[in-house]
This record gives C-alpha cells, sequence and structure tokens, in this order.
C-alpha cells in the first residue's frame, strides 16, 4: 500500500471518528424531558407520553415528578402502570377557586410521582416512557405546562422548569455565548415539558364549509337548465331543417312525376 493511499485512509477514519463524537455530543446535550400529546383539542381528553432518559454517567434515574397546572386544572388524570414502577397521584386544594365546565374546582391533581424499585431503575443509555390519560384540556392557545423533576440514585434532582421562551432564547443564543462564556454560564437550560392546545376538531371547517355549499346548490339548477334550453334550441333547429328537406325532396319528386 503506497504512501498517499495511507494518509487517505488515516484522514477518513479520522473524519468518520470525529463526526461520530460529535453526533453523540449532540445527541448527550440534546435529551431532556419531554412530553407526547396524542391530541391537543380543547375540551377534550388526551394521552400525555413523558419520555425521561438517564443522563447521569455514575447514577440511575429511580424518581419522576410531574407537576400539573393548577390555573387551569385537569380534573381527570389516570396512570398506566409501568412494572417496577409505583405511581401516585396528588390531589391538593388549589391556590383559589376556578371554574371548568360551568362547575368551581376547589381541588384537583396537581402532581404524579413515580417511583421505581431497584430493578427497574432507569440505567446509562437507557430512557423509559411515563403516560398519563388526562382532561379536560382548557381552551385553545393555551400553553400547558409541566414541570418534571428527575430524581437519581445518588441523591442529586434535575428539575425541568424552564420557561419554553427562555430555552427558546438560550437555544437562539448558544452559539455566540459558548465561545466566550465560562463552562458554567454556557450550561443548557432545562426546558419544562409544554404543549399548546388547539380548537375543537371540525368547527371551523363546518362553519366555512356550509355557505360554499349553499352557494354551489343555488348556481347548480341554473347551469344546468341553461344547458338543457341550448340542446332544446339546437334539436329544434335540426328537426326543422329536417323538415324543410323532406318537403323540398317530396316536392321535387312530385315535380319529375309530372313531367
Amino acid at each position: 500500500m503506497n504512501t498517499s493511499l495511507r494518509r487517505t485512509l488515516k484522514s477518513t477514519a479520522a473524519a468518520t471518528l470525529t463526526a461520530g463524537l460529535l453526533a453523540a455530543g449532540a445527541a448527550a446535550a440534546s435529551a431532556h424531558v419531554s412530553v407526547d400529546p396524542s391530541a391537543t383539542a380543547e375540551g377534550g381528553f388526551t394521552k400525555l407520553t413523558f419520555s425521561v432518559p438517564n443522563e447521569s454517567e455514575t447514577a440511575k434515574t429511580n424518581r419522576l415528578e410531574v407537576k400539573l397546572p393548577t390555573d387551569t386544572p385537569l380534573t381527570s388524570v389516570s396512570v398506566l402502570p409501568i412494572e417496577g414502577w409505583k405511581a401516585q397521584v396528588v390531589t391538593t386544594t388549589l391556590p383559589k377557586p376556578v371554574e371548568v365546565a360551568g362547575a368551581t374546582v376547589t381541588k384537583a391533581p396537581t402532581s404524579v410521582v413515580w417511583t421505581a424499585d431497584a430493578a427497574h431503575q432507569i440505567g446509562q443509555n437507557q430512557f423509559q416512557t411515563f403516560t398519563l390519560s388526562v382532561g379536560r384540556l382548557p381552551a385553545a392557545g393555551t400553553t400547558v405546562t409541566l414541570p418534571a423533576a428527575q430524581g437519581y440514585t445518588d441523591g442529586t434532582t434535575v428539575n425541568w422548569a424552564d420557561a419554553a421562551e427562555h430555552h427558546d432564547h438560550a437555544s437562539a443564543t448558544s452559539t455566540a455565548a459558548a465561545s466566550s462564556a465560562p463552562a458554567s454560564e454556557a450550561e443548557e437550560s432545562h426546558p419544562a415539558p409544554s404543549f399548546v392546545t388547539t380548537a375543537a376538531e371540525g368547527e371551523g371547517a363546518h362553519a366555512e364549509a356550509t355557505p360554499a355549499t349553499t352557494q354551489a346548490s343555488a348556481v347548480a339548477p341554473a347551469s344546468s337548465s341553461g344547458g338543457s334550453d341550448t340542446l332544446g334550441w339546437v334539436g329544434l333547429a335540426a328537426g326543422l331543417l329536417g323538415l324543410a328537406a323532406g318537403v323540398t325532396a317530396l316536392a321535387r319528386t312530385r315535380a319529375s312525376r309530372g313531367n
């Protein structure tokens, strides 16, 4: 193998290794507790699936607490069982009464706490999902924020509770700040899991479709009638021409016989 080929192979291998390390670092840096709702329509129910990766190199995740909103409380909360994890729905008195679907609510579920036994803790390079069924969702356009506290076996707790706008700002400025700020100041934020509710399905679409349908129905008979009238006149004209031709032929026949 010549020297040039060896250098090329070494350069390619180094580039591949560097790219792999950068990708792994990016994946580790972007990992965080997140929520994925199955539906977001106001007034409805949804399944909230929390994805929880273990980010510690030395400890395991053995606890998760998710706080539920108190200004727009979720009056119905149920938990999907997970093997090896015990779940507790905590109901408390709200800071102030809230009107929900015409009723005054003073108590509601305000958090859910999961704790793992020793055999089912989340280890290195692992993650776990936690699912809730909740409702009813608040009005469209409401940001439902669900701060989470992730506990580790070494006694540390990571609070995923930063506001979404703070996280977006940090993401936008991280490239510029990382080159000049100390490591402690350049640490990533810990955004709280959240989602935004949407309008109830079908309301706007049905209201917009009705006038269009009515208009189409009103126009269709006129178009159909106009087409029929035109065809009628054409048929009548063709019939008259045929009759005229027949009379002419008959006259010629009689004239030839008379001669």
